[in-house]
C-alpha cells in the first residue's frame, strides 16, 4: 500500500485523467461524422481516436492542435469522405470547451492543501491554458508536449517534469488514466503510479495503486 505521506508532489496527465476526454472527442466527431453519413457508434469512434492519434504522434514532434487536425484528416481516409476545412479545424477547436470530470475540481482543491501539482499532458500551451480556466487551481508546473517537443509515453517528457520540478524522484507520484501514455513509462522510471481507471478496464500493466477515480483517490489520503 502506498504510503502518501512520503510524496511531495503529484503529477497528472490532464486529457482522460482530469478532463472528460472521451466526450470531447464525441461532441467533435459526431457532426462531422453524421455530415459524411458515417454509422458507428460511440465505441467504435473512441477505439478509431485512439488508434490513429498515437501514429500521428509518433512521426515526429508537431504541435498538438496539428495532430488534431490530422486525426479529423485520417478518419476521413479510414471511413472514405473527405473533411471540409471548418470541420478539419473544428477538433482543435473544441477542446476549449471540454470539461472536467464531477470529481476533478474537488479533489484538486483538496490534494492541494497537501502537495504541489504538476501536469504532463500531451499538449499545445495555448491549448492547456484555455483548459486550466475549468480546473480551478492554479498548477506549480506544467510541463507540455510543446515545451517537451515529444509526447509521451517519451520518457523526455517525465525527464523535463524532473528537471523542473526540484522534488526527488522517489518522493513524485504519477496520477494518470493512460496505460500507453502514463503508467507504463512513469513505472519504467521507477515512479511510483496510481492509475484513474474510470472505464473498469482490465490490465496486466499493473499500477502501484488503482482507483476507480480521483473521488476515491483523495478518500485514502490524510488531508
Amino acid at each position: 500500500m502506498i504510503n502518501f505521506n512520503d510524496y511531495q508532489a503529484l503529477t497528472f496527465d490532464c486529457y482522460g485523467t482530469l478532463i472528460d476526454w472521451e466526450n470531447g472527442i464525441l461532441g467533435a466527431m459526431k457532426p462531422i461524422l453524421s455530415a459524411h453519413n458515417v454509422k458507428i457508434d460511440d465505441r467504435e469512434i473512441i477505439k478509431c481516436y485512439s488508434e490513429i492519434e498515437p501514429v500521428i504522434q509518433q512521426q515526429g514532434y508537431i504541435k498538438y492542435r496539428e495532430v488534431l487536425k490530422k486525426v479529423v484528416q485520417k478518419f476521413g481516409d479510414r471511413f472514405d469522405f473527405t473533411p471540409t476545412a471548418p470541420e478539419i479545424n473544428s477538433l482543435p477547436e473544441s477542446l476549449q470547451n471540454w470539461q472536467p470530470f464531477p470529481d476533478t475540481i474537488e479533489a484538486l482543491q483538496l490534494l492541494k492543501q497537501k502537495y504541489k501539482l504538476v501536469i504532463i499532458s500531451n499538449i499545445d500551451d495555448d491549448l492547456f491554458a484555455a483548459t486550466a480556466k475549468h480546473l480551478k487551481v492554479e498548477f506549480d508546473e506544467i510541463i507540455s508536449a510543446e515545451q517537451a517537443k515529444s509526447y509521451k509515453p517519451s520518457l523526455n517528457n517525465f525527464k523535463l517534469a524532473f528537471s523542473r520540478i526540484g522534488i526527488p524522484q522517489a518522493q513524485v507520484l504519477h496520477v494518470a488514466a493512460s496505460l500507453y501514455h502514463d503508467i507504463v513509462p512513469a513505472r519504467s522510471l521507477g515512479l511510483t503510479t496510481v492509475w484513474v481507471n474510470r472505464n473498469a478496464e482490465a490490465s496486466s500493466n499493473l499500477p502501484d495503486l488503482e482507483v476507480p477515480d480521483l473521488r476515491s483517490l483523495v478518500s485514502l489520503i490524510d488531508i
